[in-house]
């Protein structure tokens, strides 16, 4: 059964891999890709603050979240796509209230 590990990059600390982490292994595909749009909207929530527009809630992302991605173990599982960078934009728009990505 193939399993999914999600690793999380510092975008503060972008390309600096002694900075990334483990956050778990999960035992399906849908697991992990909650697992990481979970980090990306805890993030998005907490630096959220009334009246920011979406970009500037995208900035702050860009600049200081954390960047989750998925690796799959134990051979051919469903491939694991998922950019953090996407979802938080499309979040940010959700958030801050505005319509579209």
């Amino acid at each position: 059964m193939p399993r999914y590990r999600v690793m999380v990059d510092d975008n503060f600390h972008y390309h600096e891999e002694e900075e990334r982490r483990e956050q778990g292994t999960f035992g399906t595909l849908e697991e992990a890709l909650s697992a990481c749009r979970r980090i990306v909207d805890e993030f998005l929530e907490q630096e959220y603050k009334p009246g920011i527009k979406s970009e500037a809630l995208y900035e702050r992302y860009l600049s200081f979240g954390e960047d989750p991605f998925i690796v799959v173990l134990d051979g051919a599982g469903e491939p694991a796509t998922f950019s953090a960078w996407s979802y938080a934009k499309e979040r940010c728009h959700i958030i801050a209230g505005n319509i579209g990505p």
